[in-house]
């Protein structure tokens, strides 16, 4: 473990606005059951979502607790220096995917019943992210062609030995390594040294500014999805797990996920088919194709 743990001296809350449906307690209990997510700390403040992440904004360890009081905002309260309080706010308004305007969304419900079903029963879900498209590029190069458990399990590790213990209002949370940890990373049991070299060119890349969140959704779909694939061991799969669920993009669809083809074909009755019909599909779901995408996914 790097570091002892780290205690921010005061804390600071700001709330933040929500526009359209948003359940906090819907992103809770998805991450309760999200291997990558790596969530041991306890429930005892129901109702608050912990976090603990490296700060886009210099990687600085930071904590931030999030609440939701009442619809329509959410209260988070920021354990970093008075310095980062803007851009941590900013980053767990992307996590939540609440930094997307959402009036719109139940509209798609209205033309597609499949969409209205997935909205009734899981009212307010939005996709809850990775904490940086950097993170999500690791998440893809240590569950590649490897169980999720086991992935998972390799993803706490670094977080232990190479991350930051960080108290988040009384909790000590384990945050992801950052860049630097990483982009130093040697050849360790239980990891390919192929995946090795990857993680070290996605630290550096992330270093270098070229995993920003921002800089990513700014770019057309197909041109995104492009540049990422020039990141070593990042295919088609994975450039859309890292614009869609790292950094944030709310029209996208995954047409390579297997598992999302095959729930499509369940709820719509289309047995056999194609990608492509799928695909075209999912056209309806504009422009929040990767929103749908993610409750089809989480549909039990």
């Amino acid at each position: 473990m790097i570091g002892s743990i780290l205690q921010h001296t005061a804390s600071t809350t700001v709330r933040v606005p929500v526009r359209g449906p948003f359940d906090l307690d819907q992103s809770i209990r998805f991450l309760t059951g999200f291997p990558p997510a790596c969530r041991t700390d306890a429930a005892d403040e129901p109702g608050t979502l912990r976090l603990a992440f490296p700060a886009e904004a210099g990687w600085e360890h930071v904590g931030a607790a999030v609440r939701q009081r009442s619809p329509g905002s959410i209260e988070v309260e920021i354990f970093a220096g008075e310095h980062l309080a803007g851009e941590v706010a900013a980053q767990v308004r992307r996590i939540l995917s609440v930094d997307i305007d959402g009036v719109g969304y139940p509209h798609v419900g209205t033309t597609d019943p499949v969409v209205r079903r997935l909205q009734q029963d899981l009212p307010g879900l939005r996709p809850v992210l990775f904490h940086s498209p950097y993170e999500a590029a690791c998440w893809a190069i240590l569950s590649h062609r490897t169980r999720m458990t086991q992935a998972a399990t390799v993803k706490r590790r670094f977080a232990e030995e190479l991350g930051r213990p960080v108290e988040v209002g009384g909790q000590v949370l384990m945050s992801f390594p950052a860049p630097d940890a990483v982009a130093g990373l040697e050849v360790r049991p239980g990891v390919p040294e192929v995946k090795v070299e990857r993680l070290r060119a996605v630290a550096n890349a992330a270093k270098d500014g070229l995993l920003d969140a921002a800089y990513l959704r700014a770019m057309p779909v197909r041109e995104a999805l492009r540049w990422l694939q020039r990141l070593p061991g990042i295919g088609p799969f994975s450039a859309q797990l890292i614009l869609i669920r790292g950094a944030g993009h709310p029209d996208v669809f995954p047409a390579g996920e297997p598992r999302l083809q095959e729930a499509m074909r369940i709820a719509y009755d289309l047995p056999l088919a194609p990608p492509e019909e799928l695909a075209e599909l999912s056209a309806t779901w504009r422009p929040f194709r990767s929103w749908v995408a993610f409750a089809l996914r989480n549909d039990r």
